[in-house]
């Protein structure tokens, strides 16, 4: 059996193993001393693109995304027609017969293509993101470019390039929908589409010796305006005094006992809970809170005993 020490020892470094398996974080994106807070674009988000150049088959692939973690398995649907764990980007592509089905009941999954996530545990790739600032580009865009890697379908790499770019009017969440026209009381009238704030912009291979298929995205919100972090309605991501102060106080006491179980570990050779520092007071805390408990609820219980005095 391991002493505590080792357990403890072990604290920092498992401390550390996390922090790097994260591999973006949406909430604080720092590029060339600019933040941006991308937490709010959070969830599943999806477009489609419809082709009919190869009649009588119809095809839809609809292409899926989450900057912010992995895609959750959808309910209901095989695990061979859906993107396998870890994925952030994947496609979908559907087909099916416009003459014999023109009402689509028969629809077949005919590809499913992984484009980007952490596939450490089977092929070893890993989503290694990439996000730099649309200025670096052209001075007069403003918004952020991140690449997703980690994809490998049909024997070819897979990577995402989605371009967020700034629209102050939009939060990225609007979908291809009619909308109600001002003049238009009954609705009777033809209404004009809505866009979607993601749009598709093209899916191919890219490159030379090594062809990479890449898959391109363009989302409009205005989360990726780079004034938008220091305006009032963003949200401020920096910490509080009593986050802070709990962080503080946690890493302090860690340090605390590690060193004092260190120290009567090589001091003294302790073992077992004589390895703590002040070891059998720590012990006697259940006591003491279950008298000090106890103590409360006489206090509160006994309060009308008048001073202390009972009644003859």
């Amino acid at each position: 059996m391991k002493p505590l020490a080792a357990y403890l020892l072990s604290i920092p470094l498992l401390a550390a193993q996390l922090s790097a398996a994260v591999t973006i974080d949406c909430e604080r994106i720092v590029v060339d001393g600019k933040r941006f807070d991308l937490s709010k674009l959070a969830g599943r988000h999806s477009v489609s693109v419809h082709d009919t150049t190869r009649p009588p088959a119809e095809y839809n692939t609809t292409w899926t995304l989450d900057l912010c973690a992995p895609l959750k398995k959808l309910k209901g649907v095989r695990d061979e027609d859906q993107c396998p764990s870890g994925t952030r980007v994947c496609g979908v592509v559907r087909s099916w017969n416009a003459v014999d089905d023109p009402e689509q009941k028969h629809v077949q999954v005919e590809n499913v293509i992984p484009v980007a996530g952490n596939f450490d545990s089977t092929t070893g790739k890993s989503l290694a993101p990439r996000v730099s600032r649309l200025k670096s580009q052209d001075s007069d865009s403003d918004g952020l470019q991140i690449e997703l890697n980690g994809g490998y379908y049909n024997k070819r790499k897979q990577r995402a390039v989605v371009e967020l770019q700034c629209d102050k009017d939009r939060t990225g969440d609007e979908e291809k929908r009619k909308v109600k026209r001002d003049d238009d009381e009954d609705g009777d009238e033809e209404q004009e589409p809505l866009s979607s704030s993601l749009s598709f912009v093209s899916y191919g291979p890219v490159g030379g010796k090594e062809q990479i298929e890449v898959l391109r995205l363009d989302w409009k919100t205005k989360y990726a305006c780079e004034d938008y972090a220091d305006s009032d309605g963003a949200k401020k991501t920096g910490w509080g005094f009593f986050t802070w102060f709990i962080l503080v106080a946690f890493l302090g006491i860690a340090a605390y006992l590690i060193f004092g179980s260190w120290l009567n570990y090589n001091r003294y050779g302790a073992r077992g809970w004589d390895l703590l520092p002040h070891g059998d007071t720590i012990r006697d805390i259940p006591y003491i809170v279950k008298d000090l408990s106890r103590k409360v609820v006489d206090t509160v219980s006994g309060g009308g005993t008048r001073g202390g005095y009972s009644a003859v």
